[in-house]
């Protein structure tokens, strides 16, 4: 049996080169990022100073580390910002932000659209089963409620919530997503998230009959049985 591929391993080149397209698409993005920095810079400078003056030079490595320290910290925290700006309004957007998200979520994207771009995706986590709409508010709430009904059969008493992403008066904005979704109460175990993600998947993958009258190419051929003698 071949082995399942394993993810291609960055080097420490690739992860400099990777910190620097992420400060530069930060930097673009966000007014405050570089005074946040440079702020962040300065203090650490000066307690390297302090640390150097009232105790020994020994602590200007540790001083070297702590401004670095200090300059991915503003970088984690004003990046994600940068990107949680950039994604509202693109078509999608919730279901990549799940997809990325540290934790056991299992993500379905899409379940339900409309040629509006309007979409319904599918999470399945320890906070139980979640549907998360995006695009036109009334037209998602279709969806959710069609969606809500097919998986009302399946997935017994596991909790089912939904969301639709806006800024309006009962939406979750994109930027508030991830910590919503943390924050759902655990209500099932791993084993519980394994068995219906394996339930959830056998309904998706079962074929779904076409309605109204078959098709003259899809039906079965006419065979005809001799009668008996």
């Amino acid at each position: 049996m071949a082995k399942a591929q394993q993810p291609e391993r960055v080097g420490f080149f690739g992860r400099i080169k990777q910190l620097g397209m992420v400060f530069a698409f930060t930097a673009k993005r966000d007014k405050l990022f570089i005074p946040l920095v440079s702020l962040a810079v300065t203090i650490a400078l000066a307690l390297t100073v302090l640390m150097a003056i009232f105790w020994s030079v020994i602590f200007i490595p540790v001083g070297l580390m702590l401004v670095l320290l200090g300059v991915l910290i503003v970088l984690n925290l004003r990046a994600n910002r940068a990107m949680m700006v950039e994604a509202e309004g693109q078509p999608g957007a919730a279901a990549s932000i799940v997809e990325n998200m540290r934790g056991d979520f299992r993500v379905t994207p899409a379940v339900q659209s409309t040629t509006q771009m309007d979409f319904v995706h599918l999470v399945i986590c320890r906070g139980g089963v979640v549907l998360i709409g995006e695009g036109n508010p009334a037209r998602v709430k279709g969806l959710i409620a069609q969606e809500r009904k097919r998986l009302a059969k399946v997935i017994g008493s596991a909790d089912l919530r939904d969301f639709i992403i806006g800024n309006d008066e009962g939406e979750v904005p994109i930027r508030k997503l991830r910590m919503t979704l943390v924050r759902l109460p655990r209500t099932l175990g791993p084993k519980d998230v394994n068995a219906l993600d394996k339930r959830l998947k056998a309904l998706s993958a079962r074929p779904q009959l076409p309605k109204g009258a078959i098709p003259k190419n899809m039906r079965p051929p006419n065979i005809r049985v001799p009668r008996g003698r």
